[in-house]
């Protein structure tokens, strides 16, 4: 535990330099705790706590957390999330996941759960697409975030109160409701026709928690999919066009980038309703392919980007039916220098060159003190 929490202010203090180095004063955000609700990619234990589960990662066991925590912790990643770099620039503690007992939530909760939607599962069912229901999806994670503020602050006033300094982050919904189309067989152009669906109830979604007294929104868009080892290798093409020139799927990437315009679009008009609301959208896709672009210079092998640091098979080093932690899977020597943790999931290190570019975005725009 020690060990940890000197890590931690060593990034901590690291981190924040990292960002005060060009400005003329301290960066300095009022903000006493965070609120995440998202996905795999913000998860940081809730889904390992879920009795019954049968897994797909095996984020509950080595190697998963190897890096960082020396030990599994939920999250999907060979350490660090997203999530836990904002909360190092705000200087703020690793926010713990709402399901775990006995934990401190001073400081704000993790209601993101590893396979969550922003679609409810009667949308699937009234399509015949099949999904599991044990992901709950974004309604269930705002459930709980009333739940949990009805258990802490009690009243709407004082709630809101408490809300005005906190900082709710959101995404990235969407990825789980398209790939659960394609894993049933919906073509790209199908899938489309879910976007109006899924941005409206991220959009709603995020109507609700504004209702609660929160201030200030950070939307997340998806990742560019066609780039991921698990879609690289489940939707090959005998195509060369097919590929760009990172060796992505063109088409993927295309339907990712329409939902990230249409999201971002559909912010834009929800942000003029709520004048006294900042609602920022992050380039979560551009940040990632800044990665590709820079990967020499950031250390990360250009053969590597493509393929799963942990996981067993193929071109990509990824199959479906042997995930990262089940038998016969092996780990890369050095995570470091990849891209991609699982075939779906960052490393730490893409997470953290990621992060460097959307906190700075954040510190910009979302009324910091300068």
């Amino acid at each position: 535990m020690a060990s940890i929490a000197l890590a931690f202010l060593f990034l901590s203090t690291a981190f924040s330099l990292s960002f005060c180095s060009n400005a003329k004063q301290t960066a300095f955000c009022p903000f006493n705790s965070i609120y995440q609700l998202g996905d795999s990619l913000a998860d940081t234990g809730n889904r390992i706590l879920i009795p019954g589960i049968p897994p797909t990662f095996h984020a509950g066991h080595l190697p998963y957390g190897k890096t960082y925590f020396g030990k599994p912790t939920g999250r999907f990643s060979d350490g660090l999330l997203m999530i836990d770099y904002i909360a190092i620039a705000l200087k703020l503690p690793f926010l713990n996941p709402y399901l775990s007992k006995n934990t401190s939530f001073i400081h704000g909760v993790n209601f993101a759960v590893a396979g969550s939607t922003a679609l409810d599962k009667s949308f699937f069912d009234k399509r015949n697409i099949s999904i599991k229901s044990f992901n709950p999806p974004l309604s269930t994670q705002i459930e709980w975030f009333k739940n949990h503020l009805n258990c802490t602050c009690r009243s709407p006033t004082r709630c809101a109160k408490k809300l005005r300094n906190s900082l709710v982050s959101i995404g990235a919904f969407g990825g789980n409701d398209y790939f659960t189309a394609f894993s049933n067989g919906k073509s790209i152009e199908e899938a489309k026709t879910f976007v109006p669906f899924t941005v409206n109830a991220i959009v709603e979604g995020i109507k609700e928690i504004i209702k609660l007294g929160v201030k200030r929104i950070v939307i997340s868009g998806v990742s560019p999919f066609g780039c991921l080892p698990s879609l690289l290798t489940s939707s090959p093409s005998s195509d060369p066009n097919a590929y760009d020139e990172f060796g992505c799927l063109r088409d993927y990437n295309k339907f990712a980038a329409f939902h990230n315009n249409y999201l971002r679009d559909t912010i834009s008009l929800v942000s003029r309703q709520y004048s006294d609301v900042v609602i920022l959208y992050v380039d979560y896709y551009g940040a990632f392919l800044s990665i590709f672009r820079r990967a020499y210079y950031l250390g990360i092998d250009r053969e590597s980007l493509l393929k799963a640091c942990c996981g067993i098979g193929g071109k990509y080093n990824f199959d479906w039916k042997k995930t990262c932690g089940s038998n016969e899977t092996s780990v890369c020597s050095d995570p470091s220098r990849f891209m991609n943790w699982d075939g779906v999931h960052l490393t730490q290190k893409a997470y953290r060159h990621i992060s460097e570019i959307l906190i700075t975005d954040i510190l910009s725009n979302i009324d910091c003190i300068w």
